[in-house]
């Protein structure tokens, strides 16, 4: 088939037509076991019927009215959000890139507006990632993605991430933001720890700074609480969220407190698909299922199968050598020996009908639905067992 689409991805050789729960589809009928999820989107699985139905309401009333208007369902959104985390107030957006340059902003100018335009300066980690706007590559530390668009914004400082000397070194009176994930994503599902992030609360607390975490990734259970800083106990001013928002309908956002929030007064900033009916609808039926007190112990529950059997084929195979991170968002860090090879292991194991992802050359990542079931997640490990097997025997 002729690709029309630009060349900024390197497509996988099949695709997708139709899914259900964690099993995909091909244009050539072939069946694969999805432990990627959408990339941490698809937290309900593929083509939920809860899901369409809320869709399909919502479609046949209002697709669109602008942000002139506010809309039942981003009121009720809102409303589950605020209702069920530190937060007051929330901003829609469309995607994590898109929340997270808003909260950025957000910061920003309450830094500034409080101290004649001096206390403008950003604090964010190494090889962390934000988003795929100018700012956001800016912000997440990461040459790779940023350097072909210089000259970039000033004013930002990286750190190594869970360094807390370094953390104490750079935050000071000039700092407006420290912007953190939880969990780091794209880096290699690295959790954050304890120390860590009592430290950046204390220092933002020290210099008036805000602390924005980025639960792009790890917000909406995937680690088996509605929020990865609920594990933590620490409370950010600003977060973002979106991927399983809308499990999969695009939608972002950030939420924050009254005291914050009306830093974004009239015409301060904007969005002009922000809280489409459609996706908050969807987002709404979606936040009832995810926050549900079953559907959380079932990712308790499957996120712990699915460690202990990476750590079992790591300990067979000798291809992983560590397994980390929260829930249903794991990433198997590969030993030594087979550093850099993780998408040669994607593709090993696309060929045996089993989807996951990398995180960096290093880390296998996985990210499935939070309902799992027990019959999808031992099929996905047999074919990852099967598709191992035969890369290391084409890898010696």
């Amino acid at each position: 088939m002729h690709n029309y689409l630009t060349p900024n991805f390197s497509f996988a050789p099949m695709i997708p037509e139709r899914a259900l729960g964690s099993r995909v589809w091909d244009t050539e009928g072939r069946e694969y076991v999805d432990l990627s999820g959408g990339i941490a989107v698809n937290a309900l699985g593929h083509s939920n019927p809860v899901l369409i139905e809320a869709l399909s309401e919502q479609a046949n009333k209002l697709w669109h009215i602008s942000n002139i208007y506010t809309t039942g369902p981003a009121q009720e959104l809102a409303q589950k959000l605020v209702e069920h985390s530190f937060g007051d107030k929330v901003f829609f957006c469309n995607s994590g890139a898109e929340a997270n340059e808003a909260a950025l902003k957000l910061a920003r100018k309450y830094g500034r507006d409080r101290s004649n335009g001096e206390k403008n300066e950003i604090v964010a980690c190494l090889n962390s990632f934000h988003g795929r706007t100018v700012f956001t590559v800016s912000v997440g530390g990461q040459p790779k993605y940023s350097q072909d668009y210089a000259p970039l914004p000033q004013g930002i400082t990286h750190v190594p991430f869970n360094d807390i000397a370094a953390l104490e070194a750079t935050v000071g009176e000039k700092t407006c933001a420290v912007i953190i994930e939880p969990i780091q994503g794209e880096s290699g599902i690295l959790p954050a720890t304890q120390e860590y992030l009592e430290t950046a609360r204390r220092l933002c607390d020290q210099h008036g700074a805000l602390l924005v975490f980025d639960e792009v990734q790890t917000g909406m259970g995937h680690t088996g609480k509605l929020f990865a800083y609920e594990h933590y106990g620490i409370v950010p001013d600003i977060m973002s969220l979106a991927k399983a928002l809308g499990c999969g309908f695009p939608i972002g956002a950030i939420v924050t407190t009254d005291t914050i929030a009306p830093t974004f007064g009239p015409g301060t900033h904007g969005s002009t698909f922000g809280g489409n009916p459609m996706a908050c609808a969807v987002g709404s039926r979606a936040f009832d299922i995810i926050n549900a007190p079953e559907t959380l112990a079932h990712v308790v529950a499957q996120g712990e199968k699915l460690r202990r059997a990476l750590e079992s084929i790591g300990q067979e195979t000798g291809v992983f050598k560590q397994v980390r991170g929260m829930g249903l968002l794991l990433g198997a860090v590969l030993s030594d020996e087979y550093q850099g090879r993780a998408g040669e292991i994607m593709s090993a194991a696309l060929k045996h009908g089993l989807m996951v992802l990398v995180a960096g050359s290093n880390v296998v990542r996985f990210a499935p639905s939070l309902l799992l079931s027990d019959e999808d997640l031992e099929e996905g490990l047999g074919r990852l067992k099967t598709a191992l097997n035969e890369w290391l025997a084409q890898a010696e």
